[in-house]
Parts: structure tokens; C-alpha cells; sequence
């Protein structure tokens, strides 16, 4: 099957991209520099030129291919709704390619907000909008079914771990380094789920094998891991106390901080067949070089 894939260096797109070629896709994978494209052509896959912001480009490289995985989205808090607007533009554009075609298309979307306070499950819907939170991705990808595309969601834990991880832990990371103390809020009895990328790329190459369109599939290998259980492992690897701390001391982070996130992927599990495989978050922080050499 050829492939195209948005964020093919990212993260979690490179990880995507090593799974795909490793069980004989075509790859070809949107990169904005020239590093991005000869870690690419390392892998194994095409390199693709260009940007986002390019819809017309999107559309075309889409129509092209025989599946889409969308894993590509500005993490710069400081423009989100910007970057959450541009998401959805993007998620538009590679519809509109694959439009009448009966070609997959994955979307990237996160469960850290499904279901504050229970497990949350692959049935529940999105929340988006709410609170005024910008980020569209479902709601696009929904529009884009009414439409008769082939459009999915792999819904993300709030930790996608590994070597290499620029998200939450190292966010709470840096919190600790510039405060002097690895913080949970209140009991730190909210959780995060968790997945290691490895486990997530794998998600999304079965959903584009299997998947029938319109689904929504839990990248979630630890339904619950306790908040105070991450600030102690952080805490470990700086030699800093662990406290508890109020909403404050996170500062914009405070929201997610507090989060209680547990995630439930039994259905994606039976549906796709998917057995997670890589080390638990906990692990990964402490082995994984979240803390520099």
C-alpha cells in the first residue's frame, strides 16, 4: 500500500513511518527540512517537501496515495489556537484529495479530555469546543465522513513516550529543574494513560490494514497511571523532593497537570487485534534518557 504521511519526521510520524516500511509499505512522508527528509530517505520512505500551510499540496499527495495518516500538528502553545485551526485546514485539504475515493484516512486526536473522572472508552465522543478549547481534529474528520471519506481517528494518550519524547513529562521536567521540587496536585491520585510510540505506530498501520472507517481507536497501553507515581519518577531522576503543590505552581500547564485521564482500549485491542509490547511510562522515564546524559 502506498502511504502518505503528514509529521513523517515527528515523533510519533517517524515511529509511524518505521512501522509501515518495516511491513512493506510505500512510504512517502511530508517533511519541512532537509534533515527531516534524509532521516526519511534513511527509513526507507520518500521524502515529501512542503508544509501545512500548502492545502492545494496536501490535496495532491493524498490523491496519490492509497492511504493517509495525518500525525503532523505545531505544538507551540503559545499560537494553539492558530495551530489548531490550521490542523483542521489540513485535515480538509487531504479529504478533499481523497474525497469519493474510498482511500483511509487516519487523524490524530488525543483522550486526555474524553472523560474526566471515569475510563474513558473509544464510544465516547469528543470534546471539543468545549471551554473554549480550539483543537477541531474529530469534528473535521467527522465532517469529513458525512461526506463519504473514509475517515478514522487514533485518539493518543496524554503520555506517548519514548527516547526522544518533547511532550508532557518533559514539560513536568522542566517544571521540577526551574522549581526545585517534583510537584502532583492535590493527592496526585489523577491519572494519565500512557503508550509508548513504538506500541502507537502500530495502531495506526493496523488501522489503515483493518479498519472500516468512521472508528475511533485508543493508542492506550496503561489505562491509569497516578500523577504521583510520575512526580516521584521525575523526582528520582533529578535527586528533588516530591510534594504536592496547588494548581499555581504548573502555571499554564496546571490544567493538564490535573487531569484525570484513564483510558480504557479493549475495543481497539479486539478490533485491530493491537497487543501493546514496549515499557510502561513509568519505566521509560527512568531508562529512556529523559534526563540528558
Amino acid at each position: 500500500m502506498r502511504v502518505f504521511v503528514t509529521g513523517a519526521s515527528g515523533f510519533v510520524g517517524s515511529a509511524v513511518v518505521g512501522e509501515l516500511v518495516a511491513h512493506g509499505h510505500q512510504v512517502r512522508g511530508l517533511v519541512r527540512s532537509e534533515d527531516g527528509a534524509k532521516a526519511l530517505e534513511t527509513a526507507g520512505a520518500e521524502a515529501v517537501r512542503g508544509v501545512l500551510e500548502d492545502q492545494d499540496g496536501l490535496a495532491r499527495a493524498a490523491a496519490s496515495a492509497d492511504a493517509v495518516i495525518h500525525t503532523a500538528f505545531n505544538h507551540d502553545f503559545s499560537r494553539f489556537a492558530e495551530n489548531c485551526d490550521l490542523d483542521r485546514r489540513a485535515i480538509e485539504a487531504l479529504g478533499a484529495g481523497l474525497e469519493g475515493s474510498g482511500k483511509p484516512l487516519l487523524v490524530t486526536s488525543g483522550t486526555a479530555r474524553l472523560a474526566p473522572g471515569r475510563l474513558a472508552l473509544e464510544t465516547d465522543p469528543p470534546r471539543e469546543g468545549v471551554d473554549g478549547y480550539p483543537r477541531v481534529s474529530e469534528t473535521a474528520a467527522a465532517e469529513l465522513v458525512a461526506k463519504g471519506v473514509h475517515a478514522s481517528v487514533v485518539r493518543l494518550a496524554p503520555s506517548t513516550h519514548g527516547a526522544g519524547d518533547h511532550g508532557f513529562v518533559p514539560l513536568l521536567i522542566d517544571i521540577a529543574r526551574r522549581t526545585g521540587v517534583s510537584a502532583y496536585p492535590g493527592e496526585g491520585r489523577n491519572r494519565w494513560s500512557g503508550v509508548h510510540r513504538h506500541d502507537a505506530a502500530k495502531v495506526y498501520r493496523l488501522a489503515i490494514e483493518r479498519g472500516i472507517g468512521g472508528e475511533r481507536y485508543h493508542a492506550v497501553a496503561e489505562e491509569g497511571v497516578p500523577f504521583r507515581e510520575i512526580a516521584a519518577a521525575i523526582g528520582r531522576g533529578l535527586g528533588l523532593p516530591v510534594e504536592s503543590r496547588p494548581p499555581e505552581h504548573f502555571g499554564w500547564f496546571a490544567m493538564f497537570a490535573g487531569m484525570d485521564a484513564a483510558t480504557s482500549s479493549d475495543w481497539t485491542r479486539q478490533t485491530l487485534g493491537w497487543s501493546p509490547t514496549g515499557p510502561g511510562l513509568i519505566a521509560d522515564i527512568e531508562t529512556a534518557g529523559y534526563f540528558g546524559p
